[in-house]
């Protein structure tokens, strides 16, 4: 919402991304245009089989070659593709520097089509390593990789009237608000992201619609709440030190992630939400869960927490060592490598975990904490998951156990029963059932083991028949089973299709009321 451009890429990137969609040069149409082999080359990095699949001298064919491909480019080309002056732009901007071949010049940044939050965007940022050969540096200002993407994918894009991007580096995260929010605020602490973010807004004629503030963390918005979070922070688990900013804090170990989880719901409104990547210790000796749900406020946070996978210090360190391109076989890499593993037995580090973290504000009632693994493949996106997550455990704090026994449910339309068989090694012939699941075949599949009892009780749930416990009820009925084992399987049950309430597996009937 800047009345003048904070640097001269912000002018050239609006021309650059007014030129891709005269051209309706978009994510989808360059797929289209490349065919499957060479688009899949595109992503693999590959740069000569994406060269080999351009050399029809086409408009679209030109626009890969110097925009995806950086291959130099003359400047009465460039301005005959993206319109008089862009060239010149280009140079000043330093997105492009000039070939030692008068009159040439080619792209020294990104400015590459993706579709996000379903659609066409452009983001700008620096240049990777994908199709030529370069090593980021310390100021480097990441575009749309795999982190970016899997919390777009967790993020909801219904309605609301505020949301922060909390270090928003080149402005990915707030690409995927712009059509859901009244109103976007960007901050980063690095100046140089918020160049290329406002360059990004304005390549997608966007740059009035967002505020962008310059800050450490929270300190730019500091007193204000909005009604959706989002946050990507620089929250490789490490030394206190930072070597590259878009990934580390300079704060030790995981305390970038703390700080993000434990202060957001400050800055949230009632009924408001956040969602963040966040990455934790596993403390030799103790639990991760109680780790991070300690990061959460007493009162006023429903808050699911989701690790995704889990590292060795070996591999984590080795990982991130090749993120800055650092072959693990230099004397670099070795220095770096016992350093960190040195600080990580110092700190009793046995592992570090990753995942999202979705945080709701629920005034000053008593915090919900779920704490929990998800290591199977899931369907995205999740943001819808974690928003029905959001009111299907509203229902619970509203309604309690007594209310859960009085409820009426349904299945989950695509949940299936299943039985898993064995050999049976007893009898020397056939198979015996060795465990009962209940399984959600969408979003994030969650897989729960029923017994005889709970499948017979979930069976007959229908949101216009008996409500649970009647259904319960005539189960101990039909069993004969006699008044204090009648009353443990009450409970039981209960408990168990809380469990499945909170994982989507059994809905509330008025909750698919509100749903349909």
């Amino acid at each position: 919402m800047s009345t003048s451009p904070r640097t001269p890429l912000t002018t050239v990137a609006a021309a650059v991304g007014a030129a891709f969609r005269r051209h309706e040069f978009h994510a989808d149409a360059v797929a289209a245009h490349l065919g499957p082999a060479a688009a899949d080359a595109v992503h693999r990095g590959e740069p000569a089989a994406v060269r080999a699949a351009t050399r029809d001298g086409s408009v679209f064919s030109r626009l890969i070659r110097f925009f995806l491909l950086r291959n130099p480019a003359s400047v009465e080309e460039v301005d005959g593709l993206c319109g008089s002056g862009v060239a010149a732009g280009l140079l000043e901007a330093r997105a492009a520097l000039a070939e030692p071949d008068p009159g040439r010049l080619r792209m020294v940044m990104d400015m590459r089509p993706h579709v996000i939050a379903g659609a066409h965007r452009l983001v700008i940022s620096d240049a990777d390593a994908a199709m030529t050969e370069h090593v980021p540096d310390a100021e480097h200002v990441l575009g749309v990789g795999a982190a970016s993407v899997s919390l777009l994918q967790s993020t909801p894009t219904t309605p609301v009237e505020s949301v922060l991007d909390l270090g928003t580096g080149s402005g990915v995260q707030a690409l995927g608000q712009l059509e859901c929010a009244a109103a976007v605020t960007a901050t980063d602490v690095h100046g140089p992201a918020l160049d290329l973010a406002e360059a990004t807004f304005a390549a997608n004629d966007a740059a009035e619609r967002v505020e962008l503030l310059q800050g450490p963390w929270f300190e730019p918005v500091a007193g204000r709440r909005f009604d959706r979070i989002v946050a990507n922070p620089p929250f490789v688990v490490g030394l206190p030190e930072v070597g590259h900013v878009y990934r580390d804090s300079g704060l030790n170990l995981d305390e970038a992630s703390e700080l993000v989880v434990s202060q957001a719901a400050e800055h949230l409104t009632e009924g408001g939400t956040a969602h963040l990547l966040a990455a934790w210790i596993h403390p030799a000796g103790g639990s991760w869960r109680n780790r991070v749900a300690s990061w959460l406020p007493a009162t006023g946070v429903d808050a699911w927490v989701i690790q995704r996978d889990v590292a060795d210090p070996e591999l984590y360190v080795g990982t991130w060592l090749r993120d800055e391109s650092i072959d693990p076989r230099s004397a670099e890499a070795a220095e770096r490598t016992e350093a960190w593993l040195d600080h990580f037995a110092a700190q009793d580090v046995a592992g570090v975990g990753y995942g999202f973290v979705a945080l709701r504000h629920i005034g000053d009632a008593p915090s919900e904490v779920l704490v929990e693994e998800m290591p199977q493949a899931f369907t995205d996106p999740l943001g819808p998951e974690v928003e029905e997550y959001f009111v299907r455990t509203a229902w619970l704090r509203e309604h309690g156990r007594d209310g859960v026994a009085a409820g009426r449910f349904a299945l989950r339309p695509g949940v299936a029963k299943e039985t898993v068989a064995v050999t049976d090694d007893e009898t020397g012939m056939g198979f015996k059932d060795v465990v009962v699941r209940l399984t959600r075949t969408d979003g994030p599949r969650w897989s729960h083991e029923i017994d005889e009892a709970l499948a017979a009780i979930v069976a007959g749930l229908h949101p216009d028949g008996l409500d649970l416990g009647e259904v319960v009820g005539m189960y101990a009925a039909a069993r004969g089973l006699d008044e204090t084992s009648a009353n443990q399987l009450h409970s039981e049950a209960i408990t168990a299709v809380v469990d499945l309430i909170r994982h989507g597996l059994v809905v509330p009937a008025d909750v698919l009321d509100r749903e349909e």
